[in-house]
């Protein structure tokens, strides 16, 4: 009985980390599963399988220009707000001005307020100007909340630079526009590409502030969630799977690049 203590005190960590990662992904693995579902319209129960869903992943009526939404609209708004929101972290992290304590606090306050409050706000905003919702109203919506997160991850990246870095081009006779590009902008570019890659995947994902804001155009997540009723398609689960490697072989080639950085 000791020996049991100790051993399941010595590996608690290791069993919870097991425990969690397996409810992490029961659902992706269900996911992935019943993409080779051969199941029709409805896709709740297994009846066989097939790689009909994945030749045709366009099968279900209106998935794949919900899909090309969602993306539009994910592509727009990552572009933008990395922009954007790369300027802010460079104000904020270079620069003392008036009101920048207060900039930091607001630059927050939309990670911190529910999405419905967002989602809401946004549309009262717009029909406030008479802007109908659609797909720019959306787009502008995940800029908004899309560049708190930017600022925040790229903020990060320009805190843990060494100045003493920027100084030795300077004193090798780099004005500062050389500079910039030459040693920070390469320098802050991971942390730029991590913001852009969380910007995208918040936007493509999200539901609450389109489903206010969209209207009648329909993005992927609308699309899954009013099919839910009737069963999501099994077309829904191969995109969905699709997205899920895609982004894990993203991660994977940006791990492996980055060590090799370091090593060279």
């Amino acid at each position: 009985m000791k020996k049991l203590s100790r051993w399941f005190g010595r590996n608690l960590i290791r069993i919870y980390a097991v425990v969690a990662f397996t409810y992490l992904f029961i659902p992706v693995a269900y996911t992935f599963a019943f993409s080779f579902n051969d199941s029709g319209k409805s896709n709740l129960v297994w009846k066989g399988f097939t790689f009909d869903n994945w030749k045709n992943p366009c099968g279900a009526p209106e998935i794949c220009s919900a899909l090309g939404n969602s993306i539009k609209i994910g592509f727009l708004a990552t572009v933008f707000s990395t922009i954007l929101g790369t300027m802010i972290a460079f104000a904020l992290g270079r620069h003392k001005f008036k009101g920048r304590s207060t900039t930091n606090l607001l630059i927050f306050l939309p990670m911190a307020t529910p999405e419905i409050v967002l989602g809401a706000s946004l549309l009262s905003l717009f029909l406030v100007f008479k802007i109908n919702p659609g797909f720019w109203p959306t787009v502008i919506a995940h800029v908004l909340f899309c560049v708190s997160f930017v600022v925040v991850t790229v903020k990060a990246r320009i805190a843990s630079l060494d100045p003493r870095l920027e100084q030795a081009a300077m004193d090798l006779y780099a004005n500062e526009r050389e500079t910039f590009r030459r040693v920070t902008l390469p320098l802050v570019a991971p942390g730029i590409a991590a913001a852009a890659l969380l910007a995208f995947s918040l936007s493509f994902d999200d539901f609450i502030i389109t489903n206010f804001n969209s209207g009648t155009m329909t993005t992927f997540p609308k699309f899954v969630y009013t099919s839910a009723a009737r069963g999501i398609p099994a077309q829904a689960n191969v995109i969905g799977s699709a997205m899920f490697f895609l982004a894990l072989a993203i991660v994977i080639i940006g791990q492996f690049v980055g060590r090799k950085r370091k090593v060279s």
